[in-house]
């Protein structure tokens, strides 16, 4: 099967005809050998520099790092460099040594793991919290563990391939993204068809950076006798009075069923948590194989304790955060470029043509600045873009060096028909 590198994406090379594993990787390598050819390779740059806002780059054919406006970043507040969270890792090590030794049911767990399921338990206001190696585990581990055959998942499109991943053991159904009324039609026809009924949604959405219609989605829920599970990875820090995500700009701690979040974002470190009843977070706690069969997090994860003392103790980060956002997402709508509905510090350029975001993608980092170039299967071939994580670390210096680097490749490309 012959694959026309100019058009294509890694999606087609998921399940070539009449390739064997090992034939579909060396065709693959060909691929990524094109790309790498023409620059496009904007993936897996090697850094050399703490995470920032600016960064220390080691690009392909270079021996000497290159200096680059980072904004590639989940890191929202800066908390990964932050001296007080370093300070606690530190102290964790220090105190129990670099690794945990054992999965959590046969002597993994420490009074670190148990400070921390408190504490982002009490976070969103409830009681208890399991906490998972990573927050792309916490999804598809606890839908596996609690969805079956009988069951039905019912998810919004644009939900992160975690929750995708978890569905694998139950039926699955997509509704149109935040498209209500496909919600309701899919949950009135499911009402009596299934034993456990679940919406699954994201609070904000990792591509287009907008939320759910939370509210909305709640009420309709629990009208046809679903349960509500909520993953706000991107929410958590950003959104929200005190930073407590989408589930908190609508108010609704009482109304998700289940919250489910990563810590590797605006928390600054590794891993990912799940927030329910107490029942049903023991329940995982023995039954969520991931979790029962995984040696538990390292000490390191006391930084996390710190992450979420200082989301309420030096909340200047958020509103600097804030700021940030707007200037950037005002920047470049004045430039005409399409920003879509985001709401958050995930900010995408639209192009539209993979071959054109590729080439924004290599231009923008000859400029100096470091950025994702997004395309099918992440989203949609129509919808290519550049995708963008704001810091609050970020200077006005450093985004009107963005903003200065997308005029002149709208000026090269003729992106926005401005120009």
């Amino acid at each position: 099967m012959k694959i026309d590198f100019t058009k294509a994406s890694f999606k087609d090379f998921e399940n070539i005809p009449g390739l064997d594993a090992f034939q579909t990787a060396g065709k693959f390598q060909q691929y990524l050998d094109f790309l790498r050819q023409n620059g496009h390779l904007n993936y897996r740059i090697e850094s050399v520099s703490p995470v920032g806002p600016e960064m220390e780059l080691l690009l392909p054919g270079n021996s000497t790092p290159s200096k680059a406006v980072c904004l590639v970043s989940n890191d929202y507040l800066g908390f990964s460099q932050h001296p007080k969270i370093k300070e606690a890792v530190i102290e964790g090590i220090s105190r129990f040594g670099t690794g945990s030794g054992a999965s959590p049911a046969i002597g993994g767990h420490f009074s670190y793991h148990e400070l921390l399921e408190q504490k982002i338990a009490k976070f969103y206001k409830k009681t208890d919290a399991i906490l998972y190696t990573t927050g792309y585990t916490a999804n598809s581990a606890t839908l596996q563990c609690l969805m079956h055959q009988e069951d039905l998942a019912i998810v919004d499109m644009a939900v992160h391939a975690s929750v995708y991943e978890g569905c694998i053991t139950t039926n699955t159904k997509q509704f149109l993204h935040n498209n209500l009324d496909h919600l309701e039609q899919i949950l009135s026809k499911a009402q009596n068809a299934y034993r456990t009924k679940f919406v699954v949604v994201d609070g904000v959405y990792s591509q287009d950076g907008d939320i759910a219609y939370l509210d909305r989605i709640a009420a309709l829920t629990h009208h046809y006798g679903a349960y509500l599970v909520v993953d706000d990875a991107h929410g958590i820090g950003v959104v929200g009075d005190t930073g407590r995500g989408v589930i908190e700009l609508y108010d609704l701690f009482e109304q998700v069923d289940i919250i489910t979040g990563t810590f590797s974002k605006a928390l600054g470190n590794i891993g990912g948590y799940v927030i329910a009843g107490r029942e049903l977070v023991n329940y995982l706690k023995f039954q969520s194989k991931q979790h029962l069969f995984s040696t538990t997090a390292t000490p390191a994860i006391m930084g996390i304790v710190k992450a979420i003392e200082l989301i309420d103790e030096e909340p200047a980060w958020r509103e600097q955060l804030s700021r940030n956002i707007d200037y950037l997402k005002s920047g470049l709508v004045s430039l005409g470029f399409d920003v879509g509905t985001t709401c958050s510090a995930v900010i995408p350029v639209k192009i539209g043509d993979i071959p054109k975001t590729l080439e924004a993608g290599r231009l923008l980092l000859r400029s100096g600045i470091y950025t994702n170039p997004i395309m099918y299967p992440a989203v949609s071939k129509k919808n290519a873009r550049i995708r963008m994580n704001v810091m609050s670390t970020h200077t006005r210096e450093h985004l009107d060096k963005v903003l200065n680097a997308f005029a002149a490749i709208d000026h090269q490309l003729h992106l926005t028909g401005k120009s």
